[in-house]
């Protein structure tokens, strides 16, 4: 008891009374100091700015916190003269000098605020010139140069000096870094050192490791980062489902968001993107139509209902894609540029075109994504004099000048209507290098058209710009098949072996009931082989009925006729029909995906297809769709 009194004033009224008067006592700060500080915090920027030279002339110094709000308003709403100018004031006034911490604290926000408009040799300047540095002044930098185009190896060395000045990176200083590793080796080192620290479990550190796992192509890896997992949280959920459906692996990315689910956690708008990306890639509607009703709670979110809408276009489902472009509660560019190249690679050039006028009618301006897609419009439709409108006055009307995409879809116009002297004269006249897609498109309109010297023009050039480019090799070798040049054909198949080339089979994929099968050219694997060659063989008696006749020119080998015909009939895509006719539902379309343009024989077989069954068949290949219905297809055999 006597040591508690003893520390207690002997009298308690008279300490408060000694507290009162120094408070009381305490200057008020000067007027010019107390508005300075409010503008940093509420604003106007120029309001506060304009103080600068008025607490310069009185002598006042402002405090840190009041500095470091105000480069925190300029980042938001000035320009980086305005916080050179801060940078001045300060730099003039003392406030950058060291001690009490509130020196650093300063030149901490000022190296982010440059980094944050881009000045990153401002920056460095700044960082190189401190006399104090602290693991955020680091990590800003590390983190800026790691986002820098062309700079994610400077990243990496600042780092290893980091370190070597005996700071020790934190979190944030890993989850910036990791996005620079370039190679296995740097990424496995650097995963190594963030088990090392004991930081590899930190939520945000695992999300950047898988996501750079992920951007190399190693999904192994990214799989083991996530599998390592003790606890599950919703942004390595994400990571996790978001670059397998970057890297292409749409069905790897909807099989982690069913995990995901029954793990109970909730999508959000990341989870939803993603794998609508993944049911667009694998043409995977029925999936795709069940995020649809997760969508619905995000009605305002516009870059999810345009994913949303991608997706029904390029999985062939123009009605659903039609029904929510029309009740979406706000449209923009990009809404209106999906809707205009999904009806063009739907075959349904007159309507994007139609759609076009409307949205120019309701005031969106086009971007030059919309004008790509109204160019397709008219390639695909044979529209020559409409694409050269278009493009001639793209600049003038919209002010968009032609870049590759829109000069390669004018090669492709004049080689699809047969002006292959029109599209090469085009070509040396384009104002930009011409690169090996726009040679390619010409190369694959030769081969269409059976122009082999041309064909092989077009090959050399492609060649000289991509000396192991194997589509170009296959495209004139089939070229000169086509012509029955075996001679010809032959040297470029075997220029193919020398390099260890090998041609990509044709393969072909449909989803049933939530899961995917895949058929490839000549491959009788399948569990259900026997059903479906049973299946093929009904299909061809039923159609020869109705005229079909094997196209045996579409075999590019010297081969007799029955065994040209033997190899027809396994081409991936019939496979598929005729395992979607045993299958499909009553009333739905059967839907494939390729990966290699149809050849005329299986656009045959497809179309008598559909009116012997009495089917929609729809088949995408890399570059349009082919909707097939009572004996017609979409595309107006003009593909």
């Amino acid at each position: 008891m006597n040591s508690l009194f003893k520390l207690l004033p002997r009298n308690p009224f008279a300490a408060t009374r000694r507290s009162s008067h120094r408070l009381h006592t305490q200057p008020h700060p000067h007027p010019l100091l107390s508005t300075f500080s409010r503008l940093c915090f509420e604003g106007p920027l120029h309001a506060a700015l304009a103080l600068l030279p008025d607490l310069a002339s009185a002598g006042l110094r402002a405090d840190p916190v009041s500095l470091t709000r105000l480069v925190k308003l300029c980042v938001r709403h000035g320009t980086a003269s305005d916080g050179r100018l801060i940078h001045r004031h300060v730099a003039a006034h003392g406030a950058l000098s060291p001690g009490g911490g509130g020196g650093l604290f300063v030149s901490n926000s000022l190296v982010s605020m440059y980094a944050k408009f881009g000045l990153l040799d401002d920056a460095l300047r700044l960082f190189d010139g401190m006399p104090e540095r602290n693991v955020v002044t680091w990590t800003t930098v590390v983190a800026a140069l790691a986002n820098a185009e062309g700079r994610k190896e400077e990243a990496l060395r600042f780092l290893v000096a980091m370190r070597r000045d005996g700071v020790a990176p934190n979190a944030y200083t890993f989850s910036s870094v990791l996005g620079a590793c370039g190679t296995q080796g740097v990424l496995a080192a650097m995963h190594a050192s963030t088990v090392k620290v004991g930081l590899d479990s930190d939520v945000f550190v695992r999300s950047s490791l898988i996501d750079a796992y992920m951007k190399l192509g190693d999904l192994d890896g990214g799989r083991g980062v996530f599998d390592e997992m003790v606890t599950g949280d919703l942004v390595v959920w994400n990571s996790i489902i978001g670059g397998f459906a970057q890297s292409g692996d749409g069905a790897g990315a909807i099989e982690l968001f069913v995990r995901m689910k029954d793990a109970g956690f909730s999508a959000n708008q990341g989870t939803l993107t993603s794998v609508l990306r993944a049911c667009t890639g694998m043409v995977m509607l029925e999936v795709g139509r069940q995020v649809h009703a997760h969508v619905l709670k995000y009605e305002k979110d516009l870059i999810l209902h345009n994913a949303l809408l991608d997706m029904y276009c390029k999985c062939g489902s123009l009605q659903d894609a039609d029904f929510l472009f029309r009740r979406m509660p706000q449209r923009d560019v990009i809404s209106w540029s999906t809707m205009v190249s999904g009806l063009a690679q739907n075959g349904r050039s007159t309507e994007a075109l139609r759609v076009f006028d409307l949205m120019k009618s309701e005031g969106v301006a086009p971007n030059r994504i919309t004008l790509v897609g109204v160019l397709f419009a008219c390639s695909h439709a044979g529209l020559v004099e409409d694409g050269w409108y278009y493009f001639k006055s793209m600049e003038k009307l919209f002010g968009i000048r032609p870049e590759r995409e829109h000069h390669n879809c004018m090669v492709d116009l004049l080689g699809r209507a047969g002006k292959l002297d029109e599209a090469v004269e085009f070509i040396h006249e384009m104002s930009l290098d011409p690169d090996s897609v726009i040679w390619r498109t010409l190369l694959g309109a030769c081969r269409m058209h059976k122009n082999a010297n041309l064909a092989a023009y077009a090959a050399r050039e492609i060649l000289k710009l991509e000396p192991d480019d194997q589509g170009a090799r296959v495209l004139l070798s089939n070229t000169y098949a086509d012509l029955r040049q075996w001679t010809d054909a032959e040297k470029s198949w075997k220029a193919m072996r020398d390099r260890g080339m090998k041609k990509e089979p044709g393969r072909s994929w449909i989803e049933l009931e939530k899961q995917v099968h895949v058929f490839i050219a000549g491959d009788l694997s399948h569990p259900f082989s026997d059903s479906i060659v049973q299946e093929l063989n009904r299909l061809i008696g039923r159609i020869n009925a109705l005229g079909y006749v094997p196209q045996t020119e579409f075999v590019l080998q010297d081969l007799t006729i029955e065994q040209k015909e033997d190899l027809l009939k396994y081409h991936s895509e019939k496979l598929t029909i005729a395992f979607g006719t045993m299958r499909a539902m009553e009333g739905k379309p059967i839907r494939i995906m390729k990966n290699l343009r149809i050849c005329g024989d299986c656009h045959a077989f497809a179309k008598l297809v559909s009116k012997s069954e009495g089917k929609v068949i729809i088949i995408r290949d890399p570059v349009r769709f082919h909707h097939f219905q009572d004996g017609a297809c979409s595309c107006g055999d003009y593909w």
